[in-house]
């Protein structure tokens, strides 16, 4: 999306109108520090000056309890989502065990788990498609949440077709289903075609709502205990929100890929399937006890069709045949100013919204346009969705599941998102190092690529000591001349752990970011929305998975880990060129007033006073 990339004066706009609302008695006093010392006025509560900005620490607020309900409910519905495409590669691609009916292999050391036999391809094609269908879906959920049902109905209505396609999931896994592969395949796809449409309206708008429940929105000074001034900055808030609403997403994805790993192994898929449902459906339930305790913000109507219409209205006359002239006209610095309402004479029917909501479309457009590279980086994150576990399968597993790796993931993120908040960001804002989100973003895909770069050494061992030569993974003829599984490399499947720990570390670089940035860029009734445009990108990712279709299997797997290695870094290096300009907007953007779109500024309905922990 084209975007001007000029700086948005916004400092004198913001404190106006926190002036404006002191006079009515909403927002404090806005005083330099030098006056607050000379009349001996306590400073806290009020919003910083330019010089404090780049001089105090900044620290995050305190957290309501509402906030871990709904990262319960995700926790949950994570579970659920986790528990049940961890074995979905087995399922799909391994053949049914001898003497099993369930899928079980009931013997790790000795057997396979598996259902449909449908091979590694086909596994990796279906396993891509469940992909790209549920971050396709979330556009469809945010707009609907945004325009008509808010996002808390629409995380309600949500759930319930999440429940919907669990179910089909139990019938695709119960033995006398699996009898049949091609109505258990039927029964599986239509089970993850309904999942996609609840996770569609329930990823978008999850996310927007657990920072709703925050009370800040503005930076002011606070004075701690031991007289050190700091910055009480929601951006800090928002990413500590962030960060341990990503633990908790890790929590229920951790224990449901591992009990449900062993599930698959010793009872069979049915049951694999059946205990994520059990866990999904109290997600309803605790969503109805917060009905009257969370802050919700109502849907504006259609604000989507006035913003493409600013945009439009923006980008015209701005086009030339001309690509340098295009490029200068899209850049000049007016991009957004001239289709301001107080810069238009006679404007049209549909631009009933102010100033301020125009500079918020614009920091969401801009949102918009750096999660424009995302696809590079999912790349590399969805390669322990299928290929690493296909991977494992060819390896010394020495008594563990080929699918249980994965937990190394999230058993990562558990252990390093504590440890990055509680000592390794605050060493850093001690140390007055801004480690903006643009600069934490760019380094989250490079060390995607190391992540598959280790993946590519390894393939190319497996490959070297394998008795099968560059066909790790398929069949030899053995001493009675049948077609015999190629024994498995001795080469301890533990050896996948680089991998996983740095695809975890990229994860807490570049995915949480996209969480925070999402919220803090998008206009407050459009959250939803830029929400789903950044879990879009892994849609689109998937969809780039399907041309490496031909590189998913022996003997081209050095060069899959190698292509997508080299995607990843290449889209970081073009990320950071393109967007390290807004690092110095970070604040200004931050501090951007809330727009009022047809007389409404999209304020939250409070219906309980929560109390706050730190």
């Amino acid at each position: 999306m084209a975007s001007d990339p000029t700086s948005i004066a916004v400092s004198d706009d913001v404190k106006a109108i926190v002036k404006d609302k002191e006079a009515a008695g909403l927002a404090p006093v806005l005083s330099s520090t030098a006056e607050d010392d000379d009349l001996g006025i306590s400073a806290d509560g009020r919003a910083p000056t330019d010089e404090e900005l780049h001089t105090l620490r900044r620290v995050p607020d305190k957290i309501p309890w509402s906030i871990y309900t709904i990262a319960f409910v995700e926790l949950c519905e994570r579970f659920s989502y986790y528990g049940t495409t961890a074995v979905f590669t087995n399922f799909i691609q391994q053949p049914l065990p001898p003497n099993s009916e369930t899928g079980a292999s009931y013997n790790i050391e000795t057997g396979q788990a598996g259902a449909l036999g449908l091979g590694q391809r086909t596994s990796f094609s279906l396993t891509t498609f469940n992909a790209f269908w549920q971050y396709t879906m979330p556009l469809f959920g945010a707009y609907v949440a945004d325009s008509w049902l808010g996002r808390y109905r629409t995380i309600g209505a949500a759930l319930g077709m999440d429940i919907i396609g669990h179910i089909l999931l139990i019938i695709s896994g119960l033995p006398p289903v699996i009898k049949n592969p091609n109505g258990a395949l039927a029964a599986f796809t239509l089970g993850i075609i309904t999942m996609g449409v609840g996770t569609g309206g329930f990823k978008p708008n999850v996310n927007p709502l657990i920072v709703e429940q925050l009370d800040l929105e503005r930076m002011m000074i606070r004075t701690l205990p031991t007289g050190e001034r700091v910055i009480v900055d929601p951006a800090a808030t928002a990413s500590r929100v962030y960060h341990y609403f990503y633990l908790f997403i890790n929590l229920g994805a951790l224990a449901g890929q591992l009990s449900m790993v062993y599930c698959e192994h010793y009872v069979g898929f049915w049951l694999s399937y059946t205990l994520p449902t059990i866990m999904l459906c109290f997600c309803p339930l605790v969503m109805l006890w917060g009905r009257r305790r969370y802050k919700r913000v109502p849907p504006a109507g259609s604000v989507l069709g006035r913003a493409f219409k600013i945009f439009a209205l923006a980008n015209k006359g701005r086009w030339s045949l001309n690509p340098v002239k295009t490029y200068k006209n899209l850049h000049d610095g007016t991009f957004w100013e001239n289709v301001k309402p107080s810069k238009i004479q006679n404007k049209p029917k549909w631009m009933d919204f102010n100033d301020a909501w125009v500079d918020e479309v614009r920091r969401g457009f801009n949102a918009c346009a750096v999660f424009m590279w995302y696809p590079l980086f999912w790349l590399c994150y969805n390669q322990i969705n299928n290929n690493l576990i296909s991977q494992a399968a060819t390896m010394k597993l020495g008594g563990v599941p080929n699918d249980v790796l994965t937990n190394l993931n999230p058993f990562a993120l558990i252990i390093m998102i504590p440890l990055m908040d509680t000592l390794v960001f605050p060493a850093l804002r001690k140390l007055r190092i801004n480690f903006t989100p643009i600069k934490r973003i760019a380094a989250g895909y490079f060390v995607a690529a190391s992540a598959m770069i280790w993946a590519c050494v390894l393939q190319y061992y497996l490959y070297k000591k394998s008795e099968c030569g560059n066909y790790a993974s398929g069949k030899m003829v053995g001493l009675d001349g049948e077609e015999v599984d190629c024994p498995n490399v001795e080469i301890s499947v533990w050896a996948q752990t680089g991998s996983y720990v740095l695809i975890a570390f990229s994860e807490i670089l570049a995915s949480i970011t996209s969480l925070e940035y999402a919220h803090s860029k998008a206009p407050a009734n459009m959250r939803s929305m830029v929400q789903s445009v950044c879990l879009f990108m892994n849609a689109i990712s998937s969809a780039i998975g399907f041309a490496l279709v031909p590189l998913a299997g022996d003997p081209l797997l050095v060069w899959n880990y190698g292509v997508v290695a080299i995607a990843a870094a290449v889209g970081g290096l073009c990320f950071w060129l393109q967007f390290r300009g807004l690092d110095a907007q970070e604040d200004e953007l931050n501090m951007l007033p809330k727009g009022d779109v047809g007389g409404h500024v999209a304020e939250p309905e409070v219906f309980e006073k929560k109390d706050s922990v730190a």
